[in-house]
């Protein structure tokens, strides 16, 4: 039957609404098991998104769905993080062969919407019904598992189906969490992010020349991405009041910002700004007060969204969707133990989150500046956090020990330093009650 033909109501067993790495991962992997899964995406592959740096932890999640050898092909080969640093080079290297748990020894960088493109079609290819162009008005419960689905297509048609369970893979659009008044404002942290694509920057030297370096500069932190044909991905996530300032011309505003960190720039300044196109993002942190609810869940950022600082976005986002999954399957074939199911996916997943947030909130303050730019090894600290930067925050109880004792450490330096740390913290949530609404990317004008 083809779209939309005489108003008939399509029958599916899961609706998955979103392209990106959750929805993609959820459709496979639900398809594989059997369902007939419906995936809706509003825009056509590939589209432009923000995020091209993956974790060492997305390897595993790799192999399970089969894309492995994909991936590869289309990334940048990413042994470690480095950061701004007291030394002869002025970096330290945190390289992930050094973790401590079970994590893998590397990671890529990615164009995404190449690898967001791959995964869907490869969602295709397992058997789920991958639509491009394909937008969802509205949803309706009719029952227990039992939905109705609007959906319009970009080319004017529109069509309903008729599922027992709904993904809700989309994004920072946050579809059901919009709808059903979820989204919440992270009360805690807020950022904004400037950037664009360089030709002719500085790379790392040798095996760490994929690296993501990491800078810091008054009003926020940097980041320099390495991704396939010499392109380096550049940009600045910068406390919202930083980014009103910006007036006149966005690439100006951009390439002044840069200029704040004197290293980055001096890795960049013969480089030459792609296309001149400059993109700006806002409206970074925020969850959802619930995960889940009869037939219906959230994964990815439709749940909820941090911090790009330590690149957990993708890893997040592609774990939620791959545990979902037993989620949908058990609820499918045993209602009963539906409520069940979400809540111990949603004590997890929020476990996780909290775990990358303690790090993320206080980047920017002295204290962590300090630890991350003179680590000390002392019972295994630093490999623990090296864990962290991994995606290693779920399951190691070794790693989760070591993090604990990082906080002690970091709690031990604030009382220390409590003045500074105090200012640090008023201004962080000060930050965090401002609004930026200058956003140019696809995601911000949606």
């Amino acid at each position: 039957m083809a779209v939309g033909e005489n108003n008939i109501e399509q029958p599916c067993d899961v609706v998955v609404i979103g392209g990106g790495p959750a929805g993609s991962t959820a459709a496979t992997l639900l398809a594989r098991r059997g369902y007939r899964v419906i995936a809706l995406e509003k825009d056509r592959h590939p589209r432009f998104h923000i995020g091209e740096s993956l974790l060492p932890m997305n390897l595993p999640i790799f192999e399970r769905l089969g894309v492995l050898d994909k991936v590869h092909a289309l990334g940048v080969f990413k042994a470690a993080a480095d950061f701004e640093a007291d030394n002869a080079r002025g970096y330290n290297t945190f390289d992930f062969a050094r973790a401590l748990g079970d994590s893998p020894p590397h990671a890529y960088q990615v164009w995404r919407q190449d690898f967001d493109c791959m995964l869907y079609r490869h969602a295709a290819e397992n058997g789920a019904d991958a639509r491009e162009g394909h937008e969802v008005l509205g949803v309706e419960e009719l029952g227990a598992h039992d939905w109705r689905v609007r959906v319009a297509t970009d080319d004017g048609d529109c069509y309903a189906i008729r599922a027992r369970y709904i993904v809700d893979a989309s994004g920072r659009d946050a579809f059901l969490s919009g709808k059903k008044k979820l989204k919440r404002k992270n009360p805690e942290h807020q950022s904004a992010a400037i950037f664009g694509h360089f030709r002719g920057a500085q790379f790392r030297p040798g095996e760490h020349a994929g690296n993501i370096s990491m800078y810091r500069f008054d009003h926020g932190w940097m980041w320099m991405i390495p991704l396939p044909e010499g392109v380096m991905s550049v940009g600045a996530v910068c406390w919202p009041d930083y980014l009103k300032q910006r007036k006149g011309c966005t690439k100006a505003f951009l390439q002044n910002t840069l200029r704040q960190n004197e290293a980055l720039w001096k890795r960049l300044e013969q480089a030459e700004l792609i296309g001149d196109e400059v993109r700006v993002t806002g409206n970074y942190s925020y969850d959802s007060t619930q995960m889940a609810g009869r037939g219906w869940i959230l994964v990815g950022d439709a749940f909820a969204f941090l911090d790009p600082v330590f690149s957990s976005g993708v890893y997040l986002a592609m774990t939620s969707a791959d545990l979902a999954v037993d989620v949908v399957d058990g609820a499918l074939r045993d209602p009963a133990r539906e409520a069940s199911l979400q809540r111990q996916l949603e004590r997890r997943m929020r476990r996780g989150m909290k775990r990358f947030a303690f790090f993320i909130y206080r980047f920017n303050g002295p204290v962590i500046r300090k630890l991350f730019r003179s680590p000390r090894n002392i019972f295994q600290i630093e490999q623990g956090v090296i864990s962290m930067l991994a995606g290693d925050v779920f399951d190691s109880f070794k790693v989760r020990l070591r993090i604990m004792a990082f906080q002690c450490v970091y709690g031990a330096m604030a009382a220390l330093n409590w003045r500074r740390w105090s200012a640090d913290r008023h201004h962080r949530l000060d930050q965090a009650r401002s609004r930026f609404a200058g956003g140019t990317t696809p995601l911000d004008q949606g």
